[in-house]
C-alpha cells in the first residue's frame, strides 16, 4: 500500500495536457478567425460536432430504359430516322450482298478443306502401297517356301507375322483356281480349250496377284481355259460335215432333199 502511493502522488504533481488551436479558419463556420479569438495557454474547448444540412435534390422525372431486345423477325436493322428511308435499300442490298460474299468464301473454304483431306488420305495410301509393293517377292518366296514344306518352326510364326500385319494394314490377294478370268486382275500367259467349262476360267495359278484398297498393285499370272464344244454335237450356226464323193459323184444333201 504504501509502494503505490508515491506514483499516485506523482501523478497529481504532473501539469495537464493544454491543447492550443492554432488553425486560421475556423472549422464550424469556415469564416477566417482573428488571432485573439484563442487565447494562448487557455485550454481550447472541445469543438462541438457540426451538423451538416440535409441536401435535398430537386426531383428527376424517371426516363424509360431503352428497348435493347433488338428488331423483330422480318423487320429492317436500320434506323429510319437515323437514316433516310432512300438509303435503307441501299443498305440493306450491301448487307445481303456482304452476306453472299462471305457464304461464298465459307463454302470455298469447306470445298478446300475436302481437298486437302482427299489428298492428304491419297499420300498417305501411296506411300503405304509403295512400301507393300516392295515387299511382293519376299511374299512370293514365303508362298514357295510353304508349297516345299519349308515353312516351319519360327520361320513360320514370323511369316504369319508378317503377313497378318500387311492384311491388317489392307493388302490383299487374289488368283484362285476356278474363278472366271478377268483380264482387269488376270493376265493371261497359258491358253487352252476345254469342254469341261463354261467360259473363260483360270486353271492355274502361276503367280498370286495383290490389290491395296482399290489399287491393284500386281496382275495374278495365270493360265486361262476357254470353253471348246464336243464333237458330238455341233455349235449352234455350224452345218453337218459333208459325206465324201463316191464314183466321183457328190452325195445329196439333206437340206436340199428337204427344199
Amino acid at each position: 500500500m504504501t509502494e503505490r502511493q508515491p506514483e499516485q502522488d506523482d501523478e497529481q504533481r504532473q501539469e495537464p495536457v493544454v491543447v492550443r488551436d492554432r488553425r486560421k479558419i475556423d472549422p464550424l463556420t469556415g469564416e477566417l478567425r482573428q488571432s485573439e479569438d484563442v487565447a494562448e495557454g487557455e485550454p481550447a474547448e472541445p469543438a462541438e460536432s457540426a451538423e451538416v444540412p440535409a441536401v435535398e435534390f430537386p426531383d428527376v422525372p424517371e426516363t424509360p430504359l431503352a428497348d435493347t431486345s433488338g428488331p423483330s423477325a422480318g423487320e429492317g436493322i436500320v434506323d429510319e430516322a437515323v437514316i433516310p428511308p432512300s438509303s435503307v435499300a441501299e443498305v440493306e442490298k450491301q448487307l445481303e450482298e456482304r452476306t453472299a460474299d462471305l457464304q461464298r468464301v465459307q463454302a470455298e473454304y469447306a470445298n478446300y478443306r475436302r481437298r486437302v483431306d482427299r489428298e492428304r488420305e491419297a499420300m498417305a495410301s501411296g506411300g503405304k502401297a509403295s512400301v507393300v509393293t516392295d515387299l511382293l517377292p519376299l511374299l512370293d518366296d514365303l508362298e514357295r517356301a510353304q508349297a516345299h514344306g519349308d515353312l516351319t518352326g519360327a520361320f513360320k510364326a514370323v511369316a504369319d507375322k508378317l503377313t497378318g500385319v500387311l492384311e491388317k494394314a489392307g493388302l490383299e490377294s487374289f488368283g484362285d483356281t476356278g474363278e472366271p478370268f478377268d483380264p482387269s486382275v488376270h493376265e493371261a500367259v497359258q491358253h487352252d480349250t476345254s469342254p469341261e467349262v463354261d467360259g473363260p476360267t483360270v486353271t492355274t495359278v502361276l503367280r498370286r496377284g495383290y490389290r491395296f484398297g482399290d489399287r491393284v498393285l500386281r496382275a495374278a499370272l495365270v493360265a486361262v481355259t476357254d470353253h471348246e464344244p464336243s464333237a458330238e454335237a455341233p455349235a449352234e450356226g455350224q452345218r453337218q460335215p459333208v459325206d465324201p464323193p463316191v464314183n466321183g459323184e457328190l452325195p445329196i444333201d439333206a437340206d436340199e432333199n428337204a427344199r
